[in-house]
């Protein structure tokens, strides 16, 4: 109970802290911006998260930018905010937790990164706005949807699994790849480890970066890491 006060009132500090009004047209930054259109979306029921990581890992740690940053427990609040809006479809919520000056989102390492601002991720759980997230490894495809279509069905994933937390460090399982965050900038990484029964090759790593705006921690982008052929 006392977790659940001490999350809700976070978020509620983080409200007012991260996001700025803004009357901008919902449009995310990406080479060629279009108008997004908006649909109703179902709400996933949320589980809670067991962090406790299946076997040992390899890492990739880089020091903080704000050493706080690994023992500011509003940090911890953020990502629980994170987990839930996506666990929820939670508009608002989200919107609370983008940086001022933008989220930028990457489905793959090496994809095209879009940026969301606050006002623009309110309605990131109901816009059809089909995104170019780049090629997917493997086939090469072409990589195209909606956000609440393909980055959020994978976030959800992962924080509805056991998974663990790590500042400034890239847990991750077997690569194929050099696993590096492109901004000198701080971060927490979100673990699923995978399973037995898999090799642990449906290993998954969110990056979540975060930056001090007004002395409240806030997101400026989120990139996926994971097991590619």
């Amino acid at each position: 109970m006392k977790r659940i006060f001490f999350t809700a009132l976070i978020g509620l500090i983080l409200l007012t802290g991260c996001s700025l009004p803004s009357a901008a047209t919902p449009t995310p930054t990406q080479p060629a911006p279009e108008l997004m259109n908006f649909i109703l979306t179902e709400t996933p029921s949320p589980i809670p998260p067991t962090p406790t990581p299946a076997f040992t890992p390899t890492a990739t740690p880089i020091p903080p930018v704000f050493p706080a940053i690994c023992t500011d427990p509003q940090v911890i609040g953020v990502i629980d905010s994170l987990r839930n809006s996506m666990l929820t479809n939670d508009g608002m919520l989200l919107r609370s937790l983008v940086s001022p000056q933008g989220m930028e989102v990457r489905y793959f390492r090496y994809g095209t990164p879009i940026t969301y601002t606050p006002y623009q991720a309110k309605f990131l759980f109901e816009t059809t706005y089909q995104a170019n997230w780049g090629d997917e490894p493997g086939s090469g495809l072409p990589k195209k949807g909606a956000f609440h279509d393909v980055i959020v069905p994978e976030l959800a994933r992962v924080f509805s699994q056991p998974y663990s937390l790590h500042c400034n460090e890239i847990r991750h399982g077997g690569a194929s790849y050099d696993v590096a965050w492109p901004y000198n900038r701080d971060f927490y990484a979100i673990y699923f480890a995978g399973t037995e029964q898999n090799g642990y090759l449906d290993w998954r790593t969110w990056v979540v970066g975060i930056e001090y705006i007004n002395g409240k921690p806030c997101i400026y982008a989120l990139m996926n890491f994971f097991w590619e052929p």
